[in-house]
């Protein structure tokens, strides 16, 4: 064990909408601006965020989970992301205390802050109020005594006369303020039906906007009290999260949370019957390093950066491409990864690229190991609001208005090519479209919590579902996954 010390803060907040976003990707980039080694981090699931950052600090943005990767991944995987940095910004989720439903403090903002030993800094949405926004401050601040609350920064201040009044209220509250934000300067981010529009879908704007995130910030708030504040935190102890390690060694399963650990390690009742797969056309031995064809681009933004990791350090060579551009898999494919991202805002384009949607058919008939997850799941159905997809899986796929949103423990139903029957994970869905199944797969996973369900499916070499998971939390999936690309 060692014990490492990284300057850092968590950026919080009362709720969802009070500027989070905005102060925590400034503050990434005001600190790069300052040559600084920036590592940014984001509590949750949230694939959007961690793009801002990484435009804000040039490193790749990170996400820290206590419920998809369990609490005690918390802090290998901040010290793994922010090795050689000289200060860590960790971005919240929803309100300071809000976590997974049901669960107590599980996965909130303040779980991880105490978790890292990280101070706190409360983002707080002015408007509307003078004195009682200390009321509000000394509510949180003292809610739990070990989430240390540090400061505040104040957003959307209407004047001078505005500031004053809540400067006063605060300085009686005995929390100091760290930066105010005028109402007028709000920067513009782009929203659309799941949250921010990706930096791949904007980038030239997304630079734009994070370089005026990073002057609203710098102008606003005291950079130098932060850093000090940061320099605060206490020393972390534990070696830093190593994708090699884990999969040479991974750790054991990691417990559901109380209101998933009796989840059935058998399909639930109601669980589609097993059709026999046809037989598998033979395909030429893989390479002791297979390449592991990953889609990105627009229409494919959410991956965790530890997924390529873990696939590199089990063997594979792991090659990006676009499937709105590209018309063929990356030459000497032998596995495919399809994560989420936006396929209904493209779904015209992904059609129209009708060699690559042909090629991933054959490799799925081939036998290849095919891991996709929700927008990956679309792509490979039939079709996409009636606009031809893959046609891998006899399913077709429509947008709805109802959004399904929330952490899930799934139980793998049957053996795939990323997990034996009996493996529990922890996932997360997050979506406005349904799948309407047709026939010859099998469901991928058994899900207890809302309601009893099978999800997903399992076809040959395919593993697809609407389950977003973190694969550091079960490092075998892509050690499985990498075997199954050599000998396919």
């Amino acid at each position: 064990m060692v014990s490492a010390s990284v300057p850092r803060l968590v950026i919080a907040a009362p709720s969802s909408g009070s500027g989070k976003t905005t102060v925590a990707t400034g503050l990434m980039a005001a600190f790069a601006a300052r040559g600084l080694a920036v590592s940014g981090h984001k509590v949750g699931p949230d694939y959007i965020d961690p793009g801002y950052h990484a435009l804000a600090t040039g490193r790749v943005g990170r996400n820290l989970d206590a419920y998809l990767c369990g609490p005690e991944l918390v802090g290998p995987l901040f010290l793994h992301g922010a090795r050689g940095c000289d200060i860590a910004v960790v971005e919240g989720v929803m309100g300071l205390y809000d976590g997974a439903a049901g669960e107590g403090e599980l996965a909130s903002t303040a779980h991880v802050a105490k978790l890292l030993r990280a101070p706190v800094v409360l983002v707080v949405d002015a408007s509307s109020q003078s004195r009682s926004v200390a009321a509000l401050v000394h509510g949180f601040a003292s809610w739990d005594p070990e989430v240390r609350v540090g400061g505040v920064i104040l957003n959307k201040v209407a004047s001078d006369r505005h500031e004053d009044l809540l400067r006063e209220a605060l300085e009686q509250a005995g929390v100091p303020v760290l930066g105010v934000l005028r109402r007028a300067a709000q920067v513009d981010t782009p929203s659309r039906h799941l949250g921010l529009v990706p930096v791949a879908e904007r980038h030239a704007a997304a630079v734009e906007a994070v370089a005026a995130m990073a002057a609203q910030v710098s102008d606003g708030c005291d950079l130098d009290a932060l850093t000090g504040l940061a320099r605060s935190a206490g020393a972390l102890s534990g070696a830093a999260w190593d994708a090699a390690e884990v999969v040479s060694s991974p750790p054991p399963p990691l417990p559901f949370p109380s209101s998933t650990r009796s989840a059935p390690s058998t399909p639930p009742v109601g669980s589609a019957p097993r059709t026999p797969g046809r037989p598998e056309r033979p395909r030429p031995q893989a390479p002791d390093r297979p390449v592991v064809a990953v889609a990105g681009g627009e229409a494919f933004t959410f991956s965790y950066a530890e997924h390529t990791e873990l696939l590199t350090a089990a063997g594979a060579d792991v090659v990006p491409f676009d499937p709105l551009r590209d018309e063929e898999l990356p030459e000497g494919t032998s596995g495919l990864v399809i994560g989420g991202g936006f396929p209904e805002v493209y779904a015209a384009e992904l059609s129209a690229n009708a060699p690559l949607r042909k090629a991933v058919a054959g490799l799925a008939e081939s036998g290849a190991p095919i891991a996709a997850e929700c927008a990956g799941l679309l792509y490979l159905c039939r079709e996409l609001d009636g606009l031809p997809m893959c046609g891998v899986l006899d399913a077709g796929a429509r947008m709805t208005e109802r959004l399904t949103l929330g952490y899930r423990g799934a139980v793998a139903v049957g053996d795939s090519v990323l997990a034996a029957a009996g493996t529990r994970m922890r996932g997360h869905e997050f979506h406005r479209t349904v799948v309407e199944p047709g026939s010859g797969a099998e469901p991928a996973w058994g899900i207890r919590s809302p309601r009893p369900r099978v999800e997903g499916f399992v076809q040959r070499g395919v593993h697809a579902s609407y389950l977003h998971t973190h694969w550091a939390s079960e490092p075998g999936v892509a050690r499985r996954f990498v075997e199954r690309c050599r000998t396919s």
